[in-house]
């Protein structure tokens, strides 16, 4: 099928999801490219088409989805693509999709808060971050790695998540959200030895894409090494 389009950017997890999702799978896609620091999700065009103002979009001809789960699934659904992905065995279907559920206040939301409130959210208002909040932040997201560790790997004995022999796209955006603290100063393959096999397992089946997908994501890591510079931030008359 002709027309489907993905708008990115790849500072984004699930955006970068979208992206090795579409390479690895070989679907005919065109990427349009989308700079949020820019202002790009906030015209008038954008907004029209995503009221969210988030990405990733899809378009496939005058249908549009505005959220990465219900993408993969619908591309999974509607593209001639290996069954491992999204698998039509109901059982396995639905270890995946429980995954799936789970991650929207686990890996998703408390990856995307330490970033936050570690980086992005001092580099938007030039204000230092609160230390405590982090803290506090990371803690809890540290027994969501936890959990990623010990339930849904099950301490190892698991090679991917939905319990499958391949990848599918709950290891997609597992991985994806993972990668995402490290422009924090925090690698979950330092702290976890269950979860680096993992991550670097799915890194290996996903390349190339998987690292042209985090070329940005890894030189923000070298340019900041997981700090704000001291220089960005407003300088308070005493």
């Amino acid at each position: 099928m002709a027309g489907l389009k993905v708008y990115l950017d790849l500072m984004s997890q699930p955006a970068r999801a979208m992206y090795i999702f579409c390479k690895a799978t070989g679907i005919q896609h065109e990427i349009v490219p989308v700079r949020i620091l820019q202002g790009d999700t906030k015209t008038d065009e954008y907004t029209a088409m995503n009221p969210f103002q988030k990405v990733p979009v899809l378009k496939d001809g005058d249908f549009t989805l505005t959220e990465s789960v219900a993408m993969l699934r619908y591309l999974a659904t509607t593209r001639d693509i290996a069954d491992h992905w999204y698998p039509k065995d109901t059982k396995q279907q639905a270890r995946v999709d429980e995954y799936l559920e789970w991650q929207h206040i686990g890996t998703r939301f408390l990856c995307s808060s330490f970033f936050m409130a570690k980086m992005m959210k001092p580099m938007k208002t030039r204000i230092p971050p609160n230390e405590k909040n982090v803290q506090n932040i990371k803690d809890v997201m540290e027994k969501q790695l936890e959990l990623v560790e010990r339930i849904w790997l099950k301490n190892g004995e698991k090679d991917f998540i939905g319990g499958g022999k391949d990848v599918s796209v709950a290891d997609l955006l597992a991985a994806c959200e993972m990668e995402q603290p490290r422009m924090a100063g925090y690698d979950v393959r330092d702290k976890s030895p269950v979860l680096k096999l993992y991550m670097d397992r799915v890194q290996d089946r996903l390349n190339p894409h998987y690292a042209e997908a985090h070329v940005g994501l890894n030189e923000m890591v070298k340019k900041f090494k997981g700090e704000v510079p001291e220089s960005h931030y407003k300088k308070i008359d005493a």
